[in-house]
């Protein structure tokens, strides 16, 4: 699960206790990301700082927090999953990330990529359920959809391969925080 987390909240927490549930994964590994090459990354708090509040919040035995990206030398995630495969072939990983990004995922480079790189677990996220249902990249991957009933079973799919949860809504949002604080 992979983001800039600035700041991290409640929201994300709830997406990896599920997905690591749902999904019945053994770890969820938080990438917490340099920054979003998507997005303006002017108020992005400094790497350090969002790793201790990520290490503060998914304060759990079975989550990892880390910063490898930073090591890589790309902001992209297909480069970043690419990594995770060859470091460790024998792991059956499950990328997880938000009903916001499916919305806007047919804009990630090489996005057909990181869909074919592993197995996709989006998490539901207020206000997106539709549009992320209704983007392109949903269209595009339509044929690849497993039905809730199966995330169980998701990291054992052969991407590309992917599963929409639904699940309580938090109504935290980053952008918002910071906002909250800069009023």
């Amino acid at each position: 699960m992979g983001g800039s987390f600035n700041p991290p909240h409640a929201g994300h927490f709830l997406a990896a206790a599920e997905a690591m549930k749902r999904l019945r994964l053994d770890e969820v590994w938080w990438i917490v990301t340099p920054g979003n090459p998507l997005k303006s990354n002017g108020a992005l708090q400094p790497l350090s700082k969002r790793m201790a509040a990520v290490r503060a919040l998914a304060a759990h035995p079975r989550m990892r927090v880390t910063a490898f990206e930073a090591a890589l030398g790309s902001p992209f995630t297909a480069v970043t999953l690419q990594f995770l495969v060859r470091r460790f072939p024998s792991v059956a990983f499950v990328w997880v990330m938000g009903a916001d990004n499916l919305a806007t995922f047919d804009r990630w480079q090489n996005w057909r990529g990181i869909a074919a790189t592993m197995p996709i677990a989006v998490v539901d996220r207020p206000g997106y359920r539709l549009k992320a249902l209704a983007s392109p990249a949903a269209k595009a991957l339509a044929d690849s959809r497993q039905p809730e009933s199966s995330a169980a079973g998701l990291a054992g799919q052969s991407p590309p391969s992917w599963v929409f949860l639904t699940n309580r809504l938090l109504p935290q949002s980053s952008t918002q925080i910071r906002q909250a604080l800069e009023d």
